[in-house]
């Protein structure tokens, strides 16, 4: 899909680095993040002063001029920008007809409820259209609490509603006439087999027939890759496995190419898992139907063991990483400690993997440096983490670092290669770290035992645990349940507990980083113990 790159990829850098996204975004993010327009909110209410969180600006400018009327028209934007496409809004005289998913009746559907679905019984399982669940749940007093996300300078609580997912008692597509298909993008996840699995399942429940996996990504749109036909049998045990039945890949064909094959094939439900540029993609391929009045359902589900999905409270994936991690953090601090000044490395895989890092810091307690792409440091200097990782082995004889992969690249020759995607491919920070701790320590005359460990492709690629097979469960049956609802450029995900749908162009708006001033980063630096390396 290279030649969707350009459209997907400046969207995203842009939207991430026009503002200090410590400051700026935390207060004015929700009004101005996404690629629509929005209020020019900065210019009514300028900031009443800039916190010490928010070191980076340093304005006390007096709040002042601010619109009276900010609180509504915030309000009227939001709801604008989160109400989620339907296909009703392109095509009026679509029609809708009594779902065919009753859980009274478990008989597949089949043609003789054709015009007419399909129970006489009554079900209370239904969710109204008009269901919304809380985006944000923590009315903030100040904004130097920490994490503070206010619209704001004095934090006015403002509620903010969202979509909420699951089977409604209207659908707008015949199960009879629907072919569904399901593509898998990116790099390996934990989880992807668990939900194929479970969109599957849930599209033939509603009485579908023709369900096909496009193998290898948007690749499998080329005209020399077939399809794959898909049923519950096809697809009964594939989640006791890693990866995926389909493949993955990145790039593929242009918008134009895959649109063609999608509309040559029959195909008017489109399921698709992957991370951002994914989802971009996703979202013009959307966009591209209903400019050729294609009736099609395109339905995104977050795949990223990053957990760098905005809105969403984590993404399919994550869980099982953070777990497999501890494996190779384990392995790395029983090396360090059986070693003679041992010090064990451990590099996370990812270009957001800060996310993992702080958590499998958390969890295995074994973590005495913890570096994430968000966090600038220095190595050298007196405040470094060569000279902390001095005083770990003079005070405790061995030491653990734990390092997510897009840290540390300003220490990093710039190559400037892009993948597929035409993200950049980042340097090897973990070599670089660990022919930098040996060089410092050996010009010492006081050599280290180092070992590193980079268990990248061991993570991507194992079977899903209990808590993210739950979670592709849910989001694969929602998936399905939206589409049939007749929404279309939306993704599923889950928000403050609860199973969401919201708007492809507001979570790639731009992308989710650690926030320094998170409590689970403060968090990250009371379990390892480490100073601030600047």
């Amino acid at each position: 899909m290279g030649s969707l790159s350009p459209s997907i990829n400046p969207r995203l850098v842009s939207q991430a680095t026009s503002y200090d996204p410590v400051s700026f975004r935390r207060v004015f993010g929700p009004v101005l993040t996404g690629p629509q327009a929005r209020p020019d909110m900065t210019g009514a209410c300028r900031r009443s002063r800039r916190r010490a969180v928010y070191a980076m600006k340093n304005s006390n400018e007096d709040f002042v001029n601010c619109d009276s009327e900010w609180k509504s028209k915030f309000k009227e934007d939001f709801e604008k920008r989160f109400n989620i496409p339907h296909i009703s809004d392109f095509f009026p005289d679509a029609a809708s007809y009594p779902s065919t998913f009753c859980l009274s009746m478990r008989t597949p559907v089949n043609e003789e409820f054709a015009e007419g679905y399909p129970s006489d019984e009554e079900w209370y399982g239904y969710i109204n259209n008009d269901d919304r669940v809380l985006l944000k749940v923590i009315r903030y007093s100040s904004l130097s609490s920490a994490g503070a996300e206010c619209v704001d300078p004095d934090c006015t609580w403002v509620e903010q509603w969202i979509h909420r997912a699951g089977p409604r008692e209207k659908i707008y597509f015949k199960p009879e006439n629907v072919k569904a298909a399901i593509i898998t993008c990116g790099g390996l996840c934990p989880g992807l087999n668990d939900v194929i699995r479970q969109i599957v399942i849930t599209l033939e429940i509603y009485g579908v027939k023709k369900i096909v996996g496009i193998p290898f990504g948007y690749r499998g749109f080329g005209k020399e890759i077939d399809e794959i036909p898909l049923s519950r049998k096809v697809v009964q045990n594939v989640h006791l496995s890693g990866g995926s039945l389909l493949g993955v890949s990145r790039g593929g064909p242009s918008l134009d190419e895959i649109v063609d094959s999608m509309e040559d094939r029959g195909i008017n439900m489109l399921f698709v898992l992957g991370g951002n540029g994914t989802h971009a993609g996703a979202n013009l391929i959307h966009n591209e139907c209903i400019k050729r009045g294609l009736k099609v359902a395109v339905v995104g589900v977050p795949k990223t063991i990053d957990n760098d999905i905005l809105l969403m409270d984590k993404t399919f994936g994550f869980d099982t990483a953070v777990e497999e991690a501890q494996r190779a953090i384990n392995a790395a601090y029983i090396e360090a400690h059986s070693a003679y000044r041992g010090i064990g490395i451990v590099k996370l895989m990812g270009r957001s993997s800060g996310f993992i890092a702080m958590h499998a810091s958390l969890a295995s307690g074994q973590i005495d440096i913890c570096l994430i792409p968000e966090v600038p440091f220095e190595l050298h200097g007196s405040h470094g983490v060569l000279n902390h990782l001095k005083y770990l082995l003079e005070t405790k004889g061995s030491a653990v670092i734990c390092v997510a992969e897009g840290a540390g690249q300003s220490f990093l020759e710039k190559t400037n290669a892009k993948d597929a995607s035409g993200n950049v491919v980042l340097g090897d920070i973990g070599v670089h770290i660990q022919q930098e701790v040996k060089k410092y320590f050996k010009e010492m005359g006081n050599p280290t035992d180092v070992k590193y460990i980079d268990p990248t492709y061991m993570i991507r690629a194992c079977r899903a645990n209990a808590s993210d097979g739950i979670l592709c469960t849910v989001l694969g049956q929602n998936a399905v349940h939206g589409a049939f609802a007749g929404y279309s450029g939306i993704t599923v995900g889950i928000c403050n507990t609860h199973y969401v749908y919201l708007p492809i162009t507001e979570v790639i708006s731009y992308p989710k980083i650690v926030d320094q001033n998170s409590r689970m980063w403060h968090r990250c630096l009371t379990s390892t113990g480490q100073p601030d390396f600047l």
